[in-house]
This record gives structure tokens, C-alpha cells and sequence, in this order.
């Protein structure tokens, strides 16, 4: 019996009950995918097989071959796969002499098959580092959506209602509202003989912060509306300079001492923790802290993102690749000389007054010997050796005089001070010693003599949105691992300085972690 439709609202036509075909089933014919790589494959093999051919002719007699056409590669294929040392006979219409050997021809074959496998890998590497990246810029944004959205929520205890003017509502207290009298209308005055209610008193209402237990507030009375107490805010800890992370990440954290600011507390939210920092940062990173953990707990997840660094002097992380950085990367320039100086001394300045010369000559000499190591490229070491001299070398005053790139000036300030009062030049060489007293150990030696490939990684690093962690404990290295920070900080400051907007988008995050565990 037909099917009829007249009495339901279908097209004419349609059945309700015919199977249809639905995605996924399988409906016995060749997925299109198949198809399509089939074809891809056979297209790329003939490209390969005819280019290899011409190239290898153009290689052995500087000319391509004649008739190794494009058209006739499917032939060479299929003789190719009978005879692969035949190379003539997979080509009958080519002069022999034209052709090369069988060896150049595979050899060329290979060739681009590596290219195509190298380039392969590389495009699924940049598209899937790419996704990862766009991926934590959204969560980033989201979370920043959400903090803004819960900074932006009133209290619910300072709402009052339309017809409860001054009173604070049973949602913010935990108080029930007062019933209703059953002898008062909901709407006419009090009936006779109902004894006056007493008048409304008002009762101070307890600080935000305190909280507050569930009571029932008496019928007839109302708490007066006030301005809410001050309550002591938690913000996130911001990043505070490389010097106070650098000293403070040395001395052992006491039970009773108050953590520096933008140190991690224990009563901050969990949303703060360093290790939720740091995965959650969308650019680069740079972690500052005395020991492995925070780079054990993160390293996996931050190299999905970039590439992991890691400059660990005193060899204190479980790891062969570690960065090496020379402090007098970058110092051919006077500014630069200068702010590497002011950080190698920073962690030894003295906060008497009178020590004030000695710390000022210290950096004099100091910037000039970083200034003239890298006029002449020398190592760091060589201004570890300057600063051990017994007596006053002459070596860094010569460069300073006779290199045409040295700043002006620079030779007179070290020949002065070199020249100065005996007591004043031996107490600033005594704080330039303490300063690079590390540089006796074999291991911290070989972090501060970086190569190129070193020096491209730190200067990358930000840009790849990597991660740069800082570890050492112990407080001879702290005058290295200062001026490494604030060099990055610098650099980075340089970079934003540079870009359109003025800014680093995404930005470098700053980890200070000055509390490990187990402390």
C-alpha cells in the first residue's frame, strides 16, 4: 500500500520511515579521504621520480635530460619498480649519454624524501605550537574576565531593599526577616487596642570580614547602614625587583620572619601559587628560585609552550642542559657596563653611609674592566683575573685608551681610581673579589662562559614565549644570579620599548618563589 501524505504536514514525497543514511555509516564505497591520499601520493611520486631524474642529469652532464617530461614519468615508475638499477630503461626515449647513474639518482630521491619529512614535521610542530600558544592567551583572558567580574561583584551585606531602606537583607547576614503582625492589615493603619510598638533602635553592624553567625534580628528593630571597615586586602603578589629576590632567596626563611612583597604566602589564595603562575602564564617566564622544585613541578609542561631554559651555576637541578651567560655579554655599551656593575655589587652594598666612596669606586672599576673585556671579546674570567692582580694592571687602561669603540673617559676613570688612595682602591678591589669570588669554582666558571648558540638562546627566549629559570642558593653566586635577572628584565624592557603599542604582548612574567618547601 503507497504511503500517503495528505493528511500530514510533509512535503509531498517524504516518508518519515525511510531509513536514511546517516554520518559515519558505512556505505560500502572508498572513503574520500583514501581517495584523495591515494592520488596525492602517486602525484608526489611522479614529481619526485621526474625531478630526480632531471636533476640528476643536470648534475652529471650540466644539462636536463631530453624527453624526461612529466608525462612520461608514470612509465619510468613502473620500469623503476622492476629494475630500479635500470635507469635507461625506464627512460627508452632518452639518449643514453644524457642520463646519469642509477647511485645519483636514488641518492637525489632520498634527498627530497628527507626534506619532505623534515618539512612535514616542522609544520605540524609550529601549527600545534601556535594552537597551544592561542590556547592559553584565551584562558588567560578568561581568567583575568573572571577576576575582573568577582573585583567588580558588590557586597550582598551593604544592598539594601526598596522598603527595608537602612536594613541589611536576610541573604548577607543570615537573618530571617521579621513576620508580619496578624493584627495589622497589610495595608490600613493598626487596629484599636494594639499597644504601640517601641520605636526603632539602631545596632552597629559587624565588619564585612568577620563572619557572622545566624540570628534572628526582633521585630521592630533595624541595623543601621554603615560604611564597611577597612578589612586588610590580599592582592596578587606583583614582581618585585631582582635584587630583593636575589637576597632574599638566600637567607633560610625563619617560622616567624614576614615575607618580602611579592613573595608567596601561605595566606594567599591557592589562585596565586607560583607553580599556577607559571603554568598559567600565556608568554615568557622568568623563575626565580633556591631550589629544583619549582622547575621539576613545571619544566614538562612550559617546554609544550617554548623552549626551557635553565641557568644553574652550582649545579643544583637534576639536568645536562643548562644555560651558560657571560656577565659581560653586552657591555661594549657604557649604560649596559654600567647597570651590570651596579648589579654584581648590589647583593654587597653596605647600608653605612661611609662606605658609600668605596662602594662607588668598586662599581667604577668595575664597569670599566666589564666595559674593556668586551671591547676585546675576552672571557669573564679575564676580569676575575684583573680583580686578583696584586698590583694595579695596566692591561684594561690600554684597551680603554686604544680601542676606537671605547667610551671616552673610560681609561681616565680606571686609571684614577687605579691611581687613587691605597686604602680606598684595596677596599673596592676586597668588594670586587667577594663579588666574583664564585668564579674560583670549576662549575660556576663554566656557567659564565657562554657561547653563541647560548647568547641567541637568551635573547630569543622571550619572543618564543620560553621559560628562563634561575636557581642557586647559595649567597656566593647571588651577585651573578642578580645581574642575570635584571639583565632579562632589562631586555625585556627594551623590547616592549621598541614595539608599536609600547608593550610586550604577551607579557614576560616575573616568578619570585622565595619560600621553598621543606623550609
Amino acid at each position: 500500500m503507497p504511503y500517503d501524505d495528505r493528511e500530514h504536514p510533509h512535503p509531498a514525497g517524504h516518508d518519515p520511515y525511510r531509513t536514511r543514511r546517516t554520518a559515519g555509516t558505512h556505505g560500502g564505497g572508498i572513503p574520500d579521504g583514501l581517495l584523495v591520499g591515494s592520488l596525492a601520493f602517486l602525484l608526489g611520486l611522479c614529481v619526485f621520480v621526474w625531478t630526480a631524474t632531471g636533476l640528476a642529469g643536470l648534475l652529471a652532464h650540466g644539462a636536463w635530460p631530453d624527453d624526461v617530461t612529466f608525462a612520461n614519468t608514470p612509465v619510468a615508475i613502473r620500469e623503476l619498480v622492476t629494475e630500479p638499477h635500470d635507469i635507461k630503461g625506464a627512460w627508452p626515449n632518452t639518449p643514453p649519454g644524457q642520463l646519469s647513474g642509477y647511485g645519483l639518482f636514488w641518492g637525489i630521491f632520498i634527498s627530497q624524501l628527507m626534506v619532505l619529512v623534515v618539512l612535514t614535521v616542522f609544520v605540524m610542530a609550529t601549527v600545534a605550537r601556535a594552537r597551544a600558544v592561542r590556547k592559553a592567551r584565551r584562558l588567560a583572558r578568561r581568567h583575568a574576565h573572571e577576576r575582573e567580574s568577582d573585583s567588580g561583584r558588590e557586597d550582598p551585606t551593604t544592598h539594601t531593599g526598596p522598603h527595608s531602606a537602612g536594613t541589611t537583607t536576610a541573604a548577607g547576614t543570615g537573618t530571617a526577616p521579621a513576620p508580619p503582625d496578624p493584627r495589622q492589615s497589610p495595608d490600613g493603619p493598626p487596629q484599636a487596642g494594639t499597644p504601640p510598638e517601641p520605636p526603632c533602635t539602631a545596632q552597629p553592624v559587624p565588619p564585612p570580614a568577620a563572619p557572622a553567625t545566624p540570628a534572628t534580628t526582633p521585630p521592630g528593630t533595624a541595623t543601621e547602614q554603615q560604611p564597611p571597615a577597612p578589612t586588610p586586602r590580599s592582592d596578587p603578589p606583583t614582581a618585585v625587583s631582582p635584587l630583593l629576590g636575589a637576597m632574599a632567596a638566600a637567607q633560610p626563611r625563619r617560622a616567624n620572619s614576614t615575607p618580602l612583597p611579592g613573595n608567596e604566602d601561605d595566606t594567599q589564595p591557592a589562585a596565586y601559587d607560583p607553580v599556577t603562575r607559571i603554568l598559567k602564564a600565556p608568554g615568557a617566564v622568568l623563575v626565580a628560585s633556591p631550589t629544583p622544585d619549582l622547575w621539576a613541578a613545571t619544566k614538562a609542561a612550559r617546554a609544550k609552550l617554548g623552549p626551557v631554559h635553565v641557568f644553574d651555576p652550582t649545579h643544583a637541578c637534576d639536568t645536562p642542559d643548562r644555560l651558560r651567560w657571560s656577565p659581560h655579554h653586552g657591555c661594549a655599551d657604557r649604560a649596559t657596563a654600567a647597570a651590570r656593575a651596579t648589579a654584581l655589587l648590589a647583593p654587597l652594598r653596605s647600608p653605612r653611609p661611609i662606605d658609600a666612596t668605596v662602594h662607588t669606586t668598586a662599581e667604577t672599576m668595575l664597569r670599566c674592566w666589564l666595559h674593556a673585556a668586551a671591547l676585546e671579546k675576552r672571557p669573564f674570567k679575564e676580569v676575575h683575573r684583573w680583580a686578583l692582580a696584586t698590583t694595579p694592571t695596566t692591561d684594561a687602561v690600554r684597551i680603554l685608551r686604544t680601542h676606537p669603540k671605547s667610551t671616552g673617559g673610560a681609561a681616565g676613570e680606571l686609571e684614577a681610581a687605579l691611581a687613587g688612595h691605597p686604602q680606598l682602591r684595596a677596599d673596592a678591589e676586597a668588594l670586587i673579589r667577594r663579588a666574583l669570588a664564585p668564579l674560583g669554582q670549576l662549575h660556576v666558571r663554566n656557567a659564565c662562559s657562554a657561547e653563541r648558540s647560548d647568547r641567541l638562546a637568551l635573547e630569543s627566549f622571550i619572543d618564543e614565549a620560553g621559560t628562563l629559570y634561575v636557581v642557586g642558593a647559595d649567597p656566593d653566586v647571588l651577585p651573578i644570579l642578580n645581574a642575570l635577572t635584571q639583565s632579562v628584565v632589562e631586555h625585556g624592557r627594551r623590547m616592549a620599548a621598541r614595539s608599536s603599542d609600547g608593550r610586550l604582548d604577551p607579557p614576560l612574567t616575573t616568578i619570585q618563589n622565595l619560600t621553598p618547601e621543606g623550609r
